[in-house]
């Protein structure tokens, strides 16, 4: 290794230690939260946020009890949670409007490139960054859990550019209730959206509601536009059997209108995924936030228990 690469090792080691560090690009950096003691035994595992969030979601439930990062730390690996470039902590471009899901990507590439090999776990719009990064980085990525994904644009249709015929889809779920917004600012979303689509399962901590408001964040309009494949430009994969090689888990609720079933299970279909329809297992009742619901624990069991089964 050069003098530059094992400066840049020796850093991120005091990062480390330090429980939290900033990975990323150069033009996009992200800050990361670390979580868990390194060498031991098993693969680290990466939390990935979707659209509107940060790492906050897997640090702690919206009723303040202990979220996903503690959960699987306890399992006996080291856990990282970043915020997407311009989310929670990781800087903001003025030109966050455009910001693009190969950018937030490539930044979690860097990320995983540093720390891995390690389990990718994401969470609806960064599905189709996971895609991604596994077949443009696959020595990183050991595998994947993708919690209600997004699927790679490859299997969306593609959706006209125009605001007002994509308004008369937003109701349905099989394209997952779509919306298009002016890339000239972030979007701001709004409580009834949360209401909607977010919080709405039985599951989901009522009372709590405004905490998780609270922390809710802007959004780039591009990242949105590109999750429902608005203009052809969603983030595609070149070929699904670049990621034959990597274990792959996808979970889905009952609760969620915008991953029906069909949806996420042809989403693992075509990844050679395995798919888990909570249901199935005697979960029933959650929705599109299962790391905040109720039983995010017995969730959060599932998936350990998955990862050691396929011994990673």
């Amino acid at each position: 290794m050069d003098q530059a690469g094992a400066g840049g090792r020796q850093a991120l080691s005091r990062a480390l230690q330090r429980q939290c560090f900033y990975s990323g690009t150069e033009a996009h950096p992200i800050y990361v939260d670390r979580l868990g003691a390194a060498g031991a035994g098993r693969l680290p595992i990466v939390l990935v946020h979707g659209g509107g969030h940060t790492g906050a979601c897997y640090l702690t439930t919206p009723d303040g009890r202990p979220g996903w990062a503690h959960a699987f730390a306890s399992s006996g690996r080291e856990v990282f949670v970043p915020d997407w470039p311009g989310h929670g902590r990781s800087p903001m471009r003025p030109d966050f409007a455009t910001l693009s899901s190969v950018e937030i990507a490539t930044s979690l590439r860097r990320l995983l490139e540093e720390i891995g090999p390690a389990v990718l776990l994401v969470h609806s719009a960064s599905g189709p960054m996971a895609w991604w990064i596994a077949e443009q980085a696959p020595g990183a990525v050991a595998g994947i859990v993708g919690v209600a994904p997004g699927g790679p644009a490859n299997l969306l249709p593609e959706l006209p550019d125009d605001a007002e015929a994509v308004a008369k889809l937003r109701d349905d779920e099989s394209l997952g209730c779509p919306v298009r917004v002016e890339e000239d600012r972030p979007l701001f979303i709004p409580p009834e959206f949360m209401r909607a689509y977010w919080a709405n399962s039985e599951r989901f901590p009522k009372q709590a509601f405004e905490a998780y408001r609270r922390s809710i964040v802007p959004e780039s309009a591009r990242l949105m536009n590109e999750r429902f494949n608005i203009g052809g430009k969603g983030l595609r994969i070149g070929d699904p059997a670049a990621l034959a090689g990597h274990p792959i888990l996808i979970v889905t609720g009952d609760s969620d209108p915008r991953h029906p079933r069909a949806v996420d299970e042809a989403t693992a279909r075509y990844l050679g995924a395995e798919f888990v329809w909570l249901p199935e297992r005697g979960i029933a009742g959650n929705g599109h936030m299962p790391m905040c619901e109720d039983n995010s624990d017995e969730i959060a069991a599932l998936i350990v228990a998955w990862l050691e089964a396929k011994g990673l």
